[in-house]
């Protein structure tokens, strides 16, 4: 059978863009805990969100490098069912949250052998999401990175960085990914969504599915 492949839409921080989102069969949602980006959503916002949402949308939370008592607040208060971890977490730091979790490994000055040890070293992450910014360093740059430094990890591939309705079949077809991951490639502004943009996207994936 043919791989479908999954969506999550990141930087979500209106119940609006997550219900559209919803209701275009998007997988996940990624609500972000992180002051200095301009998605950063507040804990009752986010609860506010989750909320609204319909059955069997996962709901994801991102940190970067975050003290554990913001972690632990916002799982008391939002109903997560995913962590993705942005910055220099280590996998002991990962797996102290008892829900499962994405790695986000930046492919700036990742080389593939790089790739491959930190693959490793995460093995209880659910999936690793590849970006284009620097090791560490938080998303959400817009800009692509080199897909063809992906090599064969052992964990399911999910895609980020730069990705648009213009490029993302052609990522698809050419990366195979488990998942794919945007945020400013759908957005009217930062942190708000296009519902014409979002749909346009999923066309796209659906076609490259295809």
């Amino acid at each position: 059978m043919k791989q479908r492949t999954r969506v999550k839409i990141c930087g979500i921080t209106r119940a609006e863009d997550a219900l559209a989102a919803a209701a275009m069969g998007v997988d996940a949602i990624g609500l972000v805990f992180y002051d200095n980006s301009p998605r950063n959503v507040e804990i009752e916002q986010a609860a506010a969100i989750c909320r609204q949402l319909p059955a069997f949308v996962t709901t994801v939370a991102l940190f970067l490098d975050a003290e554990q008592s913001l972690v632990n607040e916002v799982l008391t208060h939002v109903p997560i069912e995913v962590l993705q971890f942005h910055g220099a977490e280590d996998p002991a730091y990962c797996e102290r949250f008892a829900r499962p979790y994405i790695k986000a490994l930046g492919m700036r000055s990742l080389n593939q052998e790089g790739l491959i040890s930190l693959s490793k070293s995460y093995k209880n992450a659910r999936g690793l999401l590849l970006d284009s910014h620097e090791p560490g360093a938080a998303g959400g740059t817009g800009e692509t990175f080199d897909w063809n430094n992906i090599p064969v990890l052992n964990k399911p591939v999910i895609l980020a960085g730069g990705l648009t309705v213009s490029n993302v079949a052609e990522a698809i077809s050419r990366v195979r990914p488990w998942a794919i991951d945007v945020s400013s490639g759908v957005e009217a502004n930062k942190g708000i969504k296009s519902v014409d943009l979002m749909s346009a996207f999923m066309q796209e994936v659906e076609n490259a599915d295809r």
